[in-house]
């Protein structure tokens, strides 16, 4: 198993070195199909290719002209089969902790709560690709508050480290009336401002963790990105007066996070190549934005309407 694991890496890792050679030989064929299209003469460049190039954009198809990249790969079967993850936590956990990934649980549709006892990651992340799940997500913690959350894609990755902050879970919230008992329907998901490259592949790891809604389901879960921190708010949404009025009531928990990297390789291999990572420099630069559109100052809003 150990060695099937290792081959199937390196072939993953094989055809992702291949993506730019096969960008350029489609950007090559674009170019050949735009000229001919509107009559125009070969660029020069292309002159001596033209005719192999022309061969094999006649046995294309509307599939295999279009290039796949290693994000293709890794979530292939994401529309086949719904997502099973599996929650742990670090090696002896605070009661908050367990309390928390145990919310966690039934935010996750098909999740499974594991006990950390005295294993390693390694032996977690093999024991999982050989039951079949998807995504393995790790919570971490600080003097008994939840402060970081590890999202890993199996079987090759990628794996997502994010901080936890403002974390509030059903527990802490004493009118349990209030916010009602939590649905096991599969949520609709609002992912909002995802906006950069960056933004777009975080949305991807995100969105995958959470399998197809029926459309009449009242369950609602948001990501919602505000200055590179990612609020989650989890309602449930009730037409009290018809279907023109729409009441939302948050269900719990409530947390954000912060993305710090993201690594082409699951969470046991430290050799993994790092495909995004936040630096030192990075903290001082206020006015970018790396996931998604920086909202506009109040003051700047007032200017543009005036």
């Amino acid at each position: 198993m150990l060695r099937r694991n290792i081959r199937l890496r390196r072939e993953y890792l094989y055809r992702k070195s291949l993506e730019g050679k096969e960008r350029l030989l489609y950007e090559k064929k674009r170019k050949i199909k735009e000229a001919l299209e509107e009559g125009k003469p070969i660029p020069t460049e292309l002159r001596n290719e033209e005719a192999a190039l022309r061969q094999e954009i006649d046995l294309e198809d509307n599939y295999t002209s279009i290039p796949k990249t290693h994000i293709d790969d890794e979530y292939a079967n994401a529309t086949v089969r719904d997502p099973k993850i599996l929650l742990t936590t670090s090696r002896d956990p605070s009661a908050p902790l367990i309390q928390f990934v145990k919310e966690l649980k039934f935010v996750f549709p098909n999740a499974e709560r594991m006990n950390r006892g005295g294993q390693v990651i390694s032996e977690i992340i093999e024991s999982c690709r050989a039951h079949e799940f998807t995504d393995v997500i790790l919570v971490h913690e600080h003097r008994g508050i939840p402060d970081g959350l590890i999202i890993s894609h199996l079987p090759f990755g990628p794996t997502a480290y994010f901080g936890l902050l403002n974390v509030v879970t059903r527990h802490d919230i004493k009118d349990k009336k209030a916010i009602g008992t939590m649905p096991e329907a599969y949520p609709h998901l609002i992912l909002d401002n995802f906006k950069t490259k960056l933004g777009e592949r975080t949305a991807n790891i995100l969105k995958h963790l959470f399998p197809v809604p029926k459309p009449d389901t009242k369950r609602i879960v948001t990501f919602a990105n505000r200055s590179d921190y990612i609020s989650f708010r989890h309602h449930i949404y009730e037409k009290p007066g018809g279907p023109k009025s729409v009441e939302l009531k948050e269900i719990g928990p409530r947390f954000e996070l912060r993305l710090y990297q993201v690594k082409l390789g699951t969470m046991e291999q430290s050799e993994a190549q790092i495909e995004w990572v936040i630096r030192p420099y990075m903290n001082t630069t206020k006015k970018r934005s790396f996931i998604g559109n920086e909202p506009e100052p109040d003051d700047k809003r007032k200017r543009n309407k005036d």
